[in-house]
């Protein structure tokens, strides 16, 4: 029992989900900092509105002038099937970032129906019902 507790709680701990990132971006949540870990190409077809675009690879390099020091970073990649978040969460991690991944990634917030940016502006997809119920919250 005492390792499933420790194990779930360390996941809730370093992992959080796409509807808990839209609520704390549309409630401006103080100290947090969404970052696109993918490549430009990926960061030009659409990224999360309010997400920085730092590579996984430049992260060492860059995220002490990017990042703010004491802030709550969170991860994402392509979604489920790509662990780029996670090599980007580690990074942070190594940089002394209080740090989590978004699991799902680019992919479930797109199917979700949350609103995405590229040069464009802004825009969404409706919610895929396989990932989001139909005109209500999941209720998790």
């Amino acid at each position: 029992m005492t390792s499933a507790i420790e194990h779930f709680s360390n996941r809730l701990r370093f992992e959080t989900d796409v509807s808990d990132v839209h609520h704390d971006l549309e409630a401006a949540t103080p100290g947090l900092v969404v970052v696109d870990s993918r490549s430009t190409e990926a960061w030009n077809q659409g990224h999360l509105p309010g997400a920085i675009h730092l590579p996984t690879r430049e992260i060492a390099a860059r995220a002490a002038t990017t990042v703010p020091s004491g802030s709550a970073v969170v991860t994402y990649c392509w979604g489920p099937g790509c662990n780029g978040a996670t090599r980007a969460a580690l990074e942070f991690a190594k940089l002394g970032y209080q740090v989590k991944e978004m699991i799902g990634g680019y992919e479930y917030w797109v199917r979700e129906g949350f609103a995405v940016q590229d040069r464009t502006g802004e825009w969404s997809r409706p919610a895929d019902d396989l990932t989001a119920p139909a005109g209500a919250a999941c209720g998790c």
